[in-house]
């Protein structure tokens, strides 16, 4: 994918394109970015104007710089100066302009169906109501914790640990992360199945490093988390001496949770996160436990099998839940549960859940604007809803046909690719064109639209509807186990500014919200709209070829369809890419790891490649000239400049931070700079001498 999508992802999925645009922390669901000016809200209030960022943005340029030493600053390099971080965002790139243009349209929809009459669509209704109700902060200060007092006092209720699975069935259920993760995915052997699978999970901080590195910065946020649960305790009803307590003891289980846990860079290898049990084998490993009870409150129905991701951490699991005592086990539930609804809390909740997980973990001075993280939120729980309302307004039908023709330009440049490589062989290159072939192309939006007729919304119950939609949601995932798998399903809402590959279904997806500038300008030229949205396009046709992808056939299943003497030029290859990225740091001491980052890192390098092959073919057969300059440059060089345009960016050290050290996608100046200095029609373009920093006398290339 292009960036982590908002919401919960289904085990299994491709990550995307990008970082994440949404979730800072429960709680917190947006930040955002973009050119700002001031407009009167339906409430009277000032509200930012966010404005497109053109596909070709000469304010961008340093002219100043050599675009052979530094390609990133030339085409970047004014960036940062004419987009200053404003305080209640994380950092300011593309996506976040094109998410914030995006936010401000489902905004006017939301706020027009929030005012309600009788015009309105059941769905128009749903929307409107579950914004209204978001919005309305002074409701919410008069409900105090009254909303989540019945999940709170059902896990009060528990008197043994017995009584466990059927508690932790209900707050999953409502989105509540506690002690392990269980959802549908198709099975990887035989993508036709879905099945069940159940998954390490139930950490307060990002990944399991956070809490076992070594050094004064990780260390200092352990404390900082180890306060912010303590307060989220007392503003519940503890004392403050009693929730630094119950912290101290929920910090010693989760850190053991995050010791049996898989560290990141292994959780990419496919083979390693699947474990086909039958559920006695399972039930095995996690003796005395009801797991039937669990499944019950889960509404999943009864499987005979399921997808153990991490067979080491049940038993370590159920050792630390018998060694702990109920009351930590009851605390560790209350914070998850308060944590994950803090922003349908009173403002005292809403204010300490950002402090830690937006402003300690991502540098993020002020919290965004209500209106946007409601708009967001929306999104999240009824985004078929919105976004069937966002295509009809938004979504130019011209941009569909116009992007279809560069997926079929870049898929034929694939297959070119293919022919040409001189260090696979004839028999998996056979395999690789079949695979190729049967990728499937999803365009803007859904050919069936979601029916959400049994999901209650009410204007005046925020914290309800969103543990309704939570439940609605696992409700329908959950169903489709067993069932025959719905080729038409989307994992990402229209208005989202991403794309993704699906290694299960071999399919690759582009919603409406990434169609429009600056990835896709109808103002620009072919040459800047392949630079920009056509390095996406093969950047997710690349993750079909890349580490995790070539493990999947063209049926979606998990099969070894490469020699082994293939296999072992390929990782030869993508082995120059790790060391590659892997030197490059990206804040204080930072380095962004090349194992994490491998397949993102090769998609981008490979759909670069494959985008300017495209475009070649396409002004050929266009009669283009590629000498001709516009804006005064040249065809290649406006294709090159309009890639490296996609990753301006200008970020906050410590989103950087947490980014490398917990996202499979390289900083956005290193997605610049790392593909371009691998590219074979770079130095021709800008007429860059071999041995330059931007053409080194040594590169990468894969596919």
């Amino acid at each position: 994918m292009l960036r982590e999508p908002f919401g919960r992802a289904r085990f299994g999925r491709e990550a995307c394109f990008g970082v994440a645009v949404a979730l800072v922390a429960a709680g917190a669901w947006s930040i955002g970015l973009a050119q700002q000016g001031q407009v009167a809200s339906a409430a009277s209030k000032p509200k930012e104007v966010y404005l497109p960022i053109p596909g070709f943005d000469k304010t961008s340029l340093d002219t100043t710089v050599d675009p052979c030493n530094d390609f990133y600053k030339f085409a970047c390099g004014k960036f940062a100066g004419n987009h200053p971080i404003p305080a209640d965002q994380a950092g300011v790139d593309q996506f976040y302009a094109l998410y914030n243009v995006n936010t401000q349209s489902l905004n006017g929809i939301l706020e027009k169906a929030a005012a309600g009459g009788a015009g309105r669509s059941a769905d128009e209704q749903k929307i409107g109501d579950y914004f209204k109700a978001c919005m309305d902060l002074d409701a919410i200060e008069t409900k105090g914790t009254t909303p989540v007092q019945p999940l709170l006092d059902e896990i009060d209720a528990v008197k043994t640990k017995e009584q466990l699975p059927a508690v932790i069935g209900k707050l999953q259920r409502m989105g509540v992360d506690v002690f392990f993760g269980y959802g549908e995915q198709q099975d990887f052997k035989d993508a036709s199945k879905q099945i069940a699978f159940v998954d390490q999970a139930g950490l307060g901080m990002p990944e399991r490093d956070y809490y076992l590195r070594t050094g004064a910065k990780d260390e200092t946020l352990r404390q900082q988390y180890l306060a912010h649960v303590g307060k989220m305790l007392s503003l519940a009803g503890a004392s403050p001496e009693k929730g630094q307590e119950q912290a101290k003891a929920i910090m010693s289980f989760e850190t053991a949770l995050a010791k049996a846990s898989m560290p990141v860079t292994e959780r990419r290898d496919p083979e390693k996160v699947y474990h086909l049990q039958p559920i006695a084998t399972f039930e095995a490993d996690i003796p005395g436990v009801a797991f039937g009870e669990f499944q019950e409150a889960m509404h999943s129905p009864k499987v005979t099998e399921l997808n153990n991701t991490n067979p080491a951490f049940f038993p370590a699991l159920m050792k630390e839940i018998k060694s702990t005592d109920l009351a930590t086990l009851k605390a560790y539930m209350r914070y998850h549960v308060l944590t994950s609804s803090a922003g349908r809390l009173p403002k005292r909740f809403d204010a300490e859940n950002f402090d830690f997980y937006g402003r300690k973990l991502y540098g993020q001075p002020e919290q965004a604007a209500r209106w946007k993280r409601c708009s967001n939120s929306v999104n999240g729980a009824l985004g078929e809803a919105l976004g069937k309302v966002y295509v009809e307004q938004y979504f130019a039908g011209d941009s569909k046909a116009k992007m279809l023709e560069m997926v079929h330009d870049i898929e034929a440049a694939m297959g070119r690719d293919i022919d040409q490589l001189d260090w696979m062989s004839a028999e998996t290159k056979v395999r690789a064109k079949e695979k190729l072939s049967a990728v499937a192309n999803k365009i803007g939006y859904p050919e069936k639209w979601r029916d959400y007729s049994k999901l209650e919304i009410k204007p005046d119950d925020a914290l309800g509807n969103t543990l309704r939609a939570n439940g609605f949601e696992n409700d329908r995932q959950l169903a489709k186990i067993g069932k025959p798998v719905d080729h038409n399903e989307w994992s990402m809402t229209p208005p989202t500014v991403n794309a993704y590959y699906d290694p299960s279904m071999n399919d690759i997806n582009f919603p409406a919200g990434i169609l429009q500038p600056s990835f896709y300008d109808s103002k620009q030229d072919d040459a800047v709209n392949y630079g920009h949205i056509g390095a996406v396009i093969g950047h997710e046709l690349t993750h079909g070829f890349d580490d995790q992808g070539k493990k999947f056939d063209a049926n979606g299943n998990l099969s070894d369809w490469w020699t082994a003497e293939d296999t072992k030029k390929f990782e030869s290859k993508t082995d120059c890419l790790v060391k590659e990225y892997g030197g490059f740091t990206a804040v204080d001491d930072v380095k962004v790891n090349g194992k994490l980052t491998l397949g993102e890192n090769t998609a981008d390098n490979g759909g670069l490649v494959l985008a300017y092959m495209a475009y070649l073919e396409r002004a050929k057969a266009d009669k283009v000239d590629l000498s001709a300059k516009v804006d005064g440059y040249t065809s290649p060089q406006r294709f090159y400049i309009g890639y490296a345009q996609n990753w301006c960016e200008n970020s906050r050290p410590e989103s950087v931070r947490a980014q490398v050290l917990t996202d499979p996608h390289s900083p956005d100046h290193f997605r610049a700079n790392g593909a371009i200095v691998n590219q074979p029609g770079f130095a021709a373009a800008f007429s860059c001498k071999k041995g330059s920093p931007m053409v080194p006398v040594d590169s990468c290339r894969v596919w």
